[in-house]
């Protein structure tokens, strides 16, 4: 199709930063100025005649076409705006001066690429979005997710990892990964990119890959670091299997831009963990306290009640504990302690609840059981485990639970009955051993 010909404008187009579009009624280009290859990344011959839907983001090309149905009934669209792709491959953003020449049957307009505000005001739409996610999210696997969102409502985040190093182990781990697109690529596809994340990590920089050629299945890999003022936290990962796309130093520096209010976040969320971890769990066996305790029978009563369920209470404590303090030191009482907790832990189900009372004493609560009995199994269980001799440092220390059960609601209606029955209880089985 040949050009159209301006014989008056001609030698003012190479001077616009803007570029003049003349489009058929078929979505055509008839002409194009120089300019628009700074902008599309095509010259004018190959803009020539090609279809200008071809070049629209596919998300925006509903929205174009409503728009353009506008301009030709006549409507004048000064400040329309949508998504190209450039030759690239990168995405630009552009804004429309549009009308349509009912004599000459053609759409002309002035494209003016506002990439970099739109960029501008993504980033700070990001920022603005973290902040807000962490003071809303209520732990870190909640704010990941919010983040992971965030990020894929700027730039293509379909495979998305964060990645945490230990400050004192040096140990990475991922508490926070999806993979939309699950590739085998092998041990070098994975040596790849565990050198790629070590690069970030260990020099506190960004890093970009992207393949050299389509038969690798890893074909864009985008690290960012976590940094802190007290740190590097880590990192975070995106990936890309598909040869259609590959990340680029915008959307390195977009994730760059945001990392630091991520890693503040992620800090003020582990900082309010550990705290919590502090208030509610016993630091020498790492159980919930008291505190957590009745938090979580208040919240099991309630479910009770709503379901019409049961659920029961073991009360226990270490016989002659006291002689293990007196005998050994403290220090072999603390072992002791840490290794009935571990024991413990492994007589009962996740959804249970160990709690250490004080000193030798523990609760245990048992929700979701359908009859009282089963709560007598665990307790055969717990009596068998604790009887077993224990090795701490240098002694061998054979010790026995006492264990006393409550059942609700058939032994009270609220924690202080349940807690009285299942304690007396436990000291009326001490008095039988």
């Amino acid at each position: 199709m040949n050009s159209l010909s301006f014989p008056a404008l001609g030698k003012y187009m190479d001077l616009l930063v803007d570029a003049l579009c003349v489009v058929d009624k078929n979505g055509h280009f008839l002409y194009v100025s120089p300019s628009a290859e700074q902008i599309f990344g095509y010259n004018q011959a190959e803009m020539m005649g090609k279809q200008m839907l071809e070049l629209v983001h596919p998300d925006d090309r509903h929205i174009t076409l409503q728009t353009v149905d506008k301009i030709i009934a006549g409507e004048p669209q000064p400040h329309f705006e949508n998504r190209y792709i450039r030759k690239d491959g990168e995405i630009v953003h552009i804004m429309w001066s549009a009308r349509w020449s009912e004599k000459d049957q053609y759409r002309v307009a002035v494209a003016r690429d506002i990439t970099l505000r739109k960029q501008a005001e993504s980033a700070q739409q990001a920022v603005f979005a973290i902040a807000e996610a962490s003071h809303d999210a209520q732990d870190l696997p909640t704010l990941f997710a919010q983040i992971h969102k965030i990020i894929s409502e700027h730039l293509p985040a379909d495979n998305f990892s964060v990645a945490l190093r230990d400050k004192n182990s040096g140990f990475v781990s991922f508490p926070y990964s999806r993979e939309q697109v699950v590739v085998s690529f092998g041990n070098d596809g994975r040596d790849t990119a565990n050198q790629l994340l070590a690069q970030v990590l260990n020099t506190n920089e960004a890093h970009l890959y992207n393949a050299t050629h389509e038969r690798q299945a890893l074909q864009s890999w985008l690290g960012v670091p976590l940094k802190s003022h007290t740190g590097v936290l880590g990192a975070l990962v995106l990936k890309s299997f598909s040869t259609k796309y590959q990340y680029s130093q915008k959307n390195t520096e977009l994730l760059q831009f945001v990392s630091t209010q991520i890693a503040a976040a992620i800090e003020r969320k582990q900082m309010m963990a550990r705290l919590e971890h502090l208030a509610l769990y016993d630091q020498l066996t790492r159980l919930p306290n008291r505190s957590l305790f009745y938090d979580r029978i208040h919240s099991a009563m309630a479910r009770a009640k709503r379901h019409k369920g049961i659920f029961s209470l073991l009360y226990l404590d270490l016989d002659k504990f006291k002689a293990v303090n007196d005998t050994y030191g403290h220090n072999i009482g603390d072992l002791l302690l840490e290794q009935a907790s571990r024991r413990l832990e492994h007589c009962v189900r996740e959804c249970d609840t160990i709690a250490r009372f004080g000193g030798d004493e523990f609760v245990i609560l048992l929700e979701n059981i359908d009859r009282p009995e089963q709560s007598t199994a665990v307790s055969d269980k717990v009596y068998a485990s604790l009887s077993q001799p224990f090795t701490l440092a240098e002694h061998n220390v054979t010790i026995y639970p006492s264990i006393g059960i409550a059942h609700f609601p058939e032994h009270g209606a609220n924690e202080k009955d349940l807690l009285r029955h299942a304690d007396a209880a436990m000291y009326q089985n001490k008095k039988q051993q």
